[in-house]
Formats: structure tokens, C-alpha cells, sequence
């Protein structure tokens, strides 16, 4: 019998085309060429992901992705700086503009030193462009996630630019770093951006990702951002999600976390009118503390989805998931979370809880909670809801004076304001939270 040859659809065919090209121009030592071979082999044989490969279920990107655009080309300085100072072709200003931060800028998926200040003891930042051509800092890129999901094998060819953190051991840095991600143009282009951090033994720091483009421009970006955590580290990650309401946005966080490391990584989605991100967590130690929380206010016919694969791989370890999407009109939100343990990790402690609010007959919500569990003393548990706003409270809140629009607005607040609690920085939470009030005053005049 004869190989049956798959079908490939024009967004297939074009990658697949775009990469011999593409990987002259692209940077990296023959480690890094031979890294983006591989990650292009395992993306040619598998395509893009379907509605038939289960982690992607509810997010059919091979429907979604109807043409495979270009990539952007990296502006020169001077026209980086004007264009992201004047915010003249974003959707909406920096939420963050306010924020005291040591600022890391990527335009188009690369780094612009000219626009970022980091001056914090035991900090470093390269160019992550630089460092795939000379080799240094990287060993431990692409080892945090999984290696056989076609978005970070896409992302692993066409990698273009980003940055190189390296957080020194016991370093306590004053400030969060804030990595502000702009796409930038006229024209609809694919941007590839990738982000390495290595946070040393006993070190703390406060990590702050926004994404932003314009709107009524549907390019494609495919952002991941991989974070190692040493022994003891502490870290809080959050991600704001408000690219431009025509992109297609797919994001991953992969981390492997050391003996007694905690990690908190909380992700905001607004705007894009399709978005997955995918987060990846490695227990490589015991007695980490791990807690993943997540937000989406979701209208119109977008779609937002939010998949975890936990790896409970060592005993004593602890795990805590969050999820909120509150969705109107006919938008689509999707949870998916898999907890695993491993045969060794005994005495895990594992919870996980995805809550929906649907705001309309047409609004959709798919929750996909998952155990896998391979030891025998331990303690997980998950579930989810999906229910509209409680009619009791919002009579309970109108007899008292709210109309209708404020009393919805102020019950969403709160529904969502569990997940933003767990942002330690009062000033990124109090941003965050004027987002969500932002959003829920455009839904109560439309």
C-alpha cells in the first residue's frame, strides 16, 4: 500500500515554501539552524493543528489560518522610536505607560535597545537575534515546552529577534521588567518573537508582557516566551493581551521550575479576534508552589483560548489554576487544563477551576478539565461552571437603585477581580482592573 499524501491547504503550502527562503536571512550558529530544521521537519509532517488533534479540539487553526503571511521586517531605529512614541498606528495606548518598570521594547519581533532601559543589579538583557548567531546564553532554549506542538514548531523556524534575560542568583530586582510587544504597519505581516529567561538560585523578579497592534489589520504573530527557574527563585509573570481587534495571536509560556521555586503567571485577553495561549509547566524539584491564573473578556465573534499542561514530575509539589471568561455576543472562549502526576510525585497538591459567565444566547464556552494521576497520596481536584449573571443578585442590585448596565458591570467586576487579585504589584493590578472597567462601560452604552 501506498503513503497516503496528505492534503495541505494554502496556509500550509505557503509556510512550507516561506521556509527554505526565510532561513537565509534568519539568525543563528549551526546549533540554531539545525534547531530550526528540526522544529520545520516536525511542523511539515504534522501541519497545522485541527478540530482532530485533540489539545487543539475547540481551536481549529487550520480553518482559521487562511494564508500564510510574510514576515515583517524589523524597522530601522529612528522609524521604531516615532512610530511606538506616538502610539499613531496602536489600537489603544500603553496600559502600562504609568508603571515605574525597567522597559524592554520588541517592534515587529525585534529588539529595540533604543527604546529600553534595564539598569537593575543582576540583570542582564541581549538581543536574542544576537545571541542565536553567536550561541551564548541559549542552551536552554526550546527545553521548557512541548516540543511536538506545531505553534512552537512554527515559532522555533521562524523565530526572528527578541531577548536574552539572565536574572543573577539572589538577585532581588526593585522594579518589574516590562516587555512591551508592538506590531507595528500598514500591511499584514507574520511576527515570530521569542523570549529566554533564566532566573538564578534564590533571585525574585516581577515580569510584565503587553501585546499590542492595530486594529482592522489582521496579521499573525506567534509569541513564546520560556522561563527557567532556579532553585528557590520567585516569580510573577502576568501577560495583557489587547493586539488589535483583526489578529491572530497564539502565544506560549513554557517554564521548568527548581526545588522550592514559586511561580505566578496570570494572562489578560481583551482584543484579537482569535487568540490561544498555551502554558507549559515543568516540576523539576520538590516542594515548587505554582499558581496560573487567567482573565478574558470576550465580545463580537471572538475567540480566546487558554490551554495548561501541568507536569507534576517530583514529589511535594503544589499547583493552583484559575480561569474566568466572561463572553458576549457570539464569542468563543475555551478552557483546557491537564494536571499530570507522576508515578514519583507523591504528596501533590493539586486544584484547577475554569468559571464562565455567558452574557448572550449566542455566547459559547468550552471547558475541558483533565487528572492524569499515577501516584496514590495525593490530593487534586478541578472543576468548572458556565452560567449566566445571577438574576437574584442583579434584582437585589437594581432594587437599590443601579440600573441594569451598572449592576451587570459591577458584578462582572468582581467575578473577574478573583483571578486579578493575584497580581501582587498594586500598580499592574489597578491597570488591569481599569481594563476591565474600560470594557465593561464600551459594553454598557453600545
Amino acid at each position: 500500500m501506498s503513503d497516503v499524501t496528505p492534503i495541505r491547504t494554502p496556509a500550509e503550502n505557503a509556510l512550507i515554501a516561506a521556509f527554505p527562503a526565510a532561513r537565509k536571512s534568519l539568525p543563528g550558529n549551526a546549533h540554531v539552524i539545525a534547531l530550526r530544521e528540526a522544529a520545520f521537519n516536525r511542523f511539515e509532517a504534522k501541519g497545522l493543528p485541527h478540530r482532530r488533534v485533540e489539545e487543539w479540539k475547540y481551536t481549529d487553526l487550520r480553518t482559521a489560518l487562511r494564508d500564510a503571511l510574510p514576515l515583517a521586517d524589523a524597522l530601522n531605529v529612528a522609524d521604531a522610536a516615532t512610530l511606538a512614541q506616538s502610539d499613531s498606528c496602536l489600537s489603544s495606548g500603553d496600559a502600562f505607560a504609568e508603571l515605574d518598570a525597567h522597559r524592554v521594547v520588541i517592534v515587529n519581533g525585534h529588539f529595540v535597545p533604543s527604546l529600553s532601559s534595564v539598569n537593575a543589579q543582576g540583570v542582564t538583557v541581549n538581543d536574542l537575534a544576537e545571541a542565536l548567531s553567536t550561541g551564548a546564553g541559549i542552551d536552554a532554549l526550546g527545553t521548557m515546552a512541548k516540543a511536538d506542538d506545531s505553534a512552537l514548531a512554527l515559532n522555533a523556524a521562524f523565530m526572528q529577534g527578541g531577548v536574552v534575560i539572565d536574572i543573577a542568583k539572589g538577585a532581588s530586582v526593585d522594579k518589574p521588567i516590562y516587555l512591551r510587544f508592538i506590531v507595528m504597519g500598514q500591511e499584514a505581516r507574520a511576527i515570530y518573537p521569542r523570549v529566554l529567561v533564566t532566573v538564578g538560585e534564590g533571585a525574585a523578579v516581577t515580569l510584565i508582557e503587553a501585546h499590542q497592534g492595530g486594529d482592522g489589520i489582521a496579521y499573525q504573530t506567534n509569541a513564546v516566551v520560556e522561563i527557567k527557574a532556579g532553585a528557590k527563585s520567585h516569580i510573577q509573570h502576568i501577560r495583557l493581551n489587547a493586539h488589535g481587534d483583526a489578529a491572530i495571536d497564539l502565544s506560549s509560556l513554557g517554564t521548568d521550575l527548581g526545588e522550592a521555586a514559586e511561580f505566578k503567571s496570570m494572562s489578560f485577553v481583551m482584543r484579537p479576534a482569535l487568540a490561544r495561549h498555551q502554558v507549559f509547566a515543568r516540576f523539576s524539584g520538590e516542594h515548587i508552589k505554582l499558581d496560573v491564573s487567567g482573565a478574558a473578556l470576550l465580545k463580537g465573534k471572538q475567540h480566546a483560548d487558554s490551554t495548561l499542561y501541568v507536569d507534576h514530575a517530583m514529589p511535594h509539589g503544589e499547583s493552583r489554576e484559575l480561569f474566568k471568561h466572561v463572553i458576549d455576543d457570539e464569542a468563543v472562549g475555551v478552557f483546557q487544563g491537564k494536571i499530570v502526576v507522576q508515578p514519583i510525585a507523591q504528596k501533590t497538591d493539586g486544584r484547577m477551576m475554569s468559571q464562565a459567565i455567558l452574557l448572550s444566547d449566542d455566547a459559547t464556552m468550552y471547558n475541558k478539565p483533565e487528572l492524569e494521576i499515577f501516584a496514590d497520596d495525593v490530593a487534586c481536584g478541578h472543576g468548572a461552571t458556565c452560567g449566566a449573571l445571577d438574576d437574584d443578585l442583579l434584582f437585589y442590585l437594581r432594587a437599590r437603585g443601579l440600573p441594569k448596565p451598572e449592576a451587570e458591570a459591577l458584578m462582572l467586576a468582581a467575578f473577574i477581580g478573583e483571578a486579578l487579585e493575584k497580581i501582587e504589584n498594586d500598580s499592574v493590578r489597578e491597570a488591569l482592573e481599569a481594563q476591565t472597567q474600560a470594557w465593561l462601560l464600551a459594553r454598557a452604552v453600545k
